[in-house]
């Protein structure tokens, strides 16, 4: 883990981000205080693909209707 002050990555962006592709995690700080992590992201990670189960499941069409008296004492334990 390097330790980099917000000055040194303005001065040679580029240095430090081939930095981070070689696997280096970079820490930066303000005022000795860290502030940010730069690491590389996880690019062997496989994103879930978007509407994964389109088409099975509905929704009902009263889902926003109001619940029954009984269900709501049995939500409140009542």
């Amino acid at each position: 883990m390097l330790t980099i002050t917000i000055e040194e990555i303005q001065r040679d962006p580029l240095k430090y981000l081939r930095q981070v592709e070689a696997g280096e995690t970079l820490i930066v700080v303000r005022s000795d205080q860290p502030i940010a992590e730069v690491r590389l992201i996880n690019a062997t990670k496989e994103l879930r693909p978007f509407a994964l189960r389109a088409g099975e499941f509905t929704v009902p069409d009263d889902f926003n209707a109001s619940l029954s008296e009984d269900i709501l004492r049995a939500f409140e334990g009542k």
